[in-house]
C-alpha cells in the first residue's frame, strides 16, 4: 500500500490504480466536531461543471452517475469510523470534467479534528493519506485531494491546503451559487483574485498595430487565454533558453527564435510593458534584456552579439544558476504580480539536488514555472519536478517536443497553459498573490 505525503502527486497507474475501473475514497475520522466531505467536479478552468456536479451529503450522485457518495455519517465521533465514501467511475465522466476535488469543511475551525484518514480502494487498499489536527491550522475547510487529468492521464494530488470561509466560500470559489446573505458574510474571507487590468486593449489589435506578423499567432493564443479567462490577467513573462553546445541545431535552423516569436503573444497580453524578460545559459548564466514588439525579429541572431556571442562561460548544462539568477531578479524586482517563465531546455539536466532546493524555495514565491523540453532527452529533475514533496505547493509543469515545428501553435499554447490557471487559483487562496 501507497502512504501519500502532503503535496505528492502521480499518475494513478503508479500506485496500482485502473482508471478504467470503479474506485473507492473512504474517509475514516475521529472527530469532537461536526464536518462534510464534499467532491466538486471540475471543467479545464477549474471552475464547477454546474450545481449539480457537487456531491456531499444533499446531493448524493452526480448527473451521470458516475461519482456517488454511499455512506456519510456527519455527526461528531469519538472513535474512528467512516465518515464518507465514494464511488467514482473515471472512464465514464463526461470528457468535460477534468478533476475531482474532494474538501473537508466545518462550521468551526477544522484544528480540532483529532484525526482524518483518506484510504482508496480498488478490490485491495492502494492507498492512503492522513491528517491530524495540526495539518488543518485555522481554517473553516480544506482542499484534501485531487484526481485530474495530466496530458490524457489521470493523476493524484494529495493536496491539503487550507481554505478560509468554509463550505459556503469553497463553492464560490469553484463557480458556484451560493445564497446572498452567505455570500456577503463570506466575501472578506475569500482571497482576492491577482491583479486585474480590466481597460486591456485587446491582444489581436495590438498586434495589428505593431507587430502584423505575429496577429495569427495572437488569434490562437487568445482562444488559450480566454477558455481560461486569462485574457485580463496581469504578470510579468520570462523567457529562459538552453544555449549549451547541444542546442546549436536548434538555434542555427531558427527554432528558438520561434520559440521566441511564440511566446511574445502571452508577454503582450499579461505584460504592461508589452514584453518579457529573457536569459540564457551554459555554464553562467546572461540576462539579455527584455523582448518587446520593437525588437522580437532577429532577437536571438541580433541581442547581445548573436547568441554564439553570449558570455555564458563553457556551453555546459547549469540550469540552477539560471534558476537562481531569474528568482533574485524577480526578489528584487518585488514581486508586485505573478511571474510565468517559461524554461527551454533539450535535456542533459545536472545538479539534481541544487534544483529540487531552488524550486522547493521558489514555491513560496509567486512565480510559476513552466519547462519544456525541445528535441532532447535526458530531462531528469525537471520531468520529475511535478511530483516532488515538501513544496508550499506545486509551481512547476513539464511538458516536451521531438520538434517544435511537428506541433501546432492552439496545441503548444494549450500545453503551456495548462496548469498556469490551477496555480493561480492555489497561490490565491494562501495569500501568495495578494494584489
Amino acid at each position: 500500500m501507497n502512504h501519500l505525503t502532503v503535496g505528492q502527486r502521480s499518475p494513478l497507474s503508479n500506485l496500482g490504480i485502473d482508471d478504467t475501473a470503479l474506485i473507492t475514497l473512504k474517509f475514516i475520522r475521529q472527530s469532537p466536531i461536526e464536518m462534510d466531505i464534499s467532491c466538486f467536479a471540475l471543467d479545464a478552468a477549474g471552475k464547477l461543471i454546474n450545481d449539480d456536479y457537487m456531491v456531499f451529503y444533499n446531493q448524493m450522485s452526480s448527473p451521470c452517475e458516475q461519482i456517488k457518495l454511499t455512506h456519510y455519517e456527519s455527526q461528531p465521533s469519538s472513535i474512528k469510523s467512516i465518515q464518507a465514501e465514494f464511488k467514482i467511475n473515471l472512464a465514464k465522466l463526461p470528457a468535460t470534467v477534468d478533476s475531482l476535488f474532494f474538501v473537508l469543511s466545518a462550521d468551526t475551525l477544522l484544528n480540532q479534528i483529532q484525526s482524518l484518514e483518506i484510504s482508496i480502494w480498488q478490490q485491495t487498499q492502494k492507498a492512503q493519506a492522513e491528517y491530524q489536527a495540526a495539518d488543518f491550522a485555522q481554517q473553516q475547510a480544506s482542499m484534501l485531494m485531487q484526481i485530474y487529468r495530466k496530458n490524457g492521464i489521470w493523476r493524484l494530488a494529495n493536496v491539503a491546503q487550507g481554505f478560509n470561509g468554509g463550505l459556503a466560500a469553497i463553492v464560490q470559489h469553484f463557480g458556484g451559487e451560493v445564497e446572498e446573505s452567505e455570500s456577503e458574510a463570506i466575501s472578506s474571507q475569500v482571497s482576492q483574485p491577482a491583479k486585474i487590468n480590466t481597460s486591456k486593449v485587446a491582444l489581436e489589435k495590438v498586434m495589428l498595430d505593431k507587430a502584423p506578423k505575429l496577429v495569427n499567432l495572437a488569434k490562437k493564443a487568445t482562444i488559450s487565454l480566454e477558455k481560461r479567462q486569462l485574457q485580463q490577467l496581469t504578470a510579468k513573462v520570462a523567457l529562459v533558453l538552453d544555449a549549451t553546445g547541444s542546442m546549436n541545431r536548434q538555434y542555427k535552423e531558427g527554432r528558438v527564435q520561434e520559440v521566441v516569436n511564440r511566446l511574445l503573444p502571452l508577454a503582450v497580453s499579461f505584460d504592461d510593458d508589452q514584453a518579457l524578460d529573457c536569459w540564457a545559459f551554459g555554464q553562467h548564466s546572461q540576462y539579455l534584456g527584455t523582448v518587446g514588439l520593437d525588437n522580437y525579429e532577429d532577437f536571438i541572431d541580433s541581442v547581445q552579439g548573436g547568441w554564439r556571442k553570449w558570455e555564458l562561460g563553457s556551453r555546459t548544462n547549469n540550469e540552477a544558476g539560471v534558476m537562481e539568477a531569474v528568482t533574485q531578479f524577480y526578489q528584487n524586482d518585488g514581486l508586485d504580480v505573478p511571474v510565468y517563465v517559461l524554461f527551454i531546455s533539450d535535456g542533459g539536466v545536472r545538479d539534481t539536488r541544487g534544483i529540487s532546493k531552488i524550486m522547493t524555495e521558489a514555491a513560496n514565491l509567486p512565480i510559476f514555472w513552466q519547462f519544456v523540453g525541445l528535441g532532447g532527452y535526458h530531462y531528469g529533475i525537471l520531468k520529475d519536478l511535478d511530483e516532488m514533496t515538501g513544496r508550499l505547493l506545486d509551481n512547476c509543469s513539464f511538458f516536451e517536443l521531438d520538434d517544435l515545428n511537428d506541433v501546432s501553435e492552439e496545441f503548444l499554447y494549450e500545453s503551456m497553459l495548462e496548469e498556469f490557471p490551477s496555480w493561480l487559483n492555489e497561490a490565491r487562496k494562501i495569500g501568495l498573490i495578494t494584489s
